[in-house]
């Protein structure tokens, strides 16, 4: 089923054009806000099922009630997932009783301003704060598993020392240029607004944009077990940005074809690949 469009964003897309014609500045300013502010859509009923099957926990992260949740035998060693960006961690549903079944608990948690967690704006920077409260709430997991956004977080929290040694990227962006294009894409705005936000956020963080992507976390990361999946038709994030990452470390690659970028989660053959992965 094609996810519908929320209103809010229908209604960007019209008015966005219009406001970069009228004011550049004011443009980029209301980009970089809607940049970290991600939609929350309502879960579907089978991922509310998953959430009624886990064990509930809120913890606090930088100030924010983060909801955490918990699959499994309690004593068993864990596998962390982490959602992408406007998801939230019952995406995971298909792979929770595969990773249960194979002896692992599963722990996943809303990221700031996601699902059931508070917040309305956040940033990468948030996401690890997060992270770490969660690794220091359940201890060291034997592996992650990211789809999207959360992959580059969890490369960006683990240069930054986060003990994970194992770890799958589904479906994950890497480069610049082709992360803020996607958000142009999704309100119709264009590249002038783009290069506009990369020099407001030098400005803002002291650091440029790229310094906060997967193909710059690479080059400071080693020792890590990296398997890439990614679908040869995922829309939002093309195949290249994997493939570009794979020439800066020596990662695996899982290529599918007919998944797209969501449907990958809930393909049983990826799934036993990357329980296959972690087991070995």
């Amino acid at each position: 089923m094609k996810k519908q469009i929320p209103l809010a964003l229908r209604l960007v897309r019209w008015f966005f054009p219009k406001l970069e014609w009228l004011s550049a500045r004011l443009a980029v300013e209301y980009f970089e806000k809607i940049f970290f502010s991600p939609l929350r859509y309502q879960a579907p009923e089978k991922e509310m099922e998953c959430e009624q099957q886990a064990t509930l926990e809120e913890i606090v992260a930088n100030g924010l009630k983060i909801q955490t949740y918990r699959w499994g035998d309690a004593t068993n060693p864990y596998v962390l997932v982490m959602h992408g960006w406007a998801g939230r961690a019952t995406q995971f549903r298909k792979f929770i009783p595969e990773l249960v079944a194979a002896g692992y608990q599963v722990v996943g948690f809303d990221g700031p301003a996601h699902g059931k967690s508070s917040g309305k704006r956040t940033t990468i920077l948030e996401f690890e704060t997060a992270l770490k409260m969660v690794i220091t709430r359940w201890g060291k997991p034997v592996a992650a598993i990211a789809h999207s956004f959360g992959g580059g977080a969890l490369l960006f929290s683990i240069m930054n020392g986060l003990p994970v040694k194992k770890l799958v990227n589904i479906a994950s962006p890497t480069m610049a240029d082709e992360i803020i294009k996607s958000y142009l894409r999704a309100i119709n705005g264009s590249w002038k607004t783009g290069q506009r936000f990369k020099k407001l956020i030098e400005k803002k963080y002291g650091k440029h944009f790229e310094e906060f992507t997967a193909m710059y976390f690479i080059e400071h990361i080693k020792g890590l077990d990296l398997l890439l999946v990614h679908d040869d038709e995922d829309k939002d994030v093309p195949i290249i940005q994997a493939e570009k990452l794979l020439e800066k470390y020596p990662a695996r690659l899982l290529r599918t074809s007919g998944l797209g970028h969501n449907r990958v989660l809930k393909d049983e053959n990826v799934i036993a690949a990357c329980i296959d992965f972690i087991r070995n």
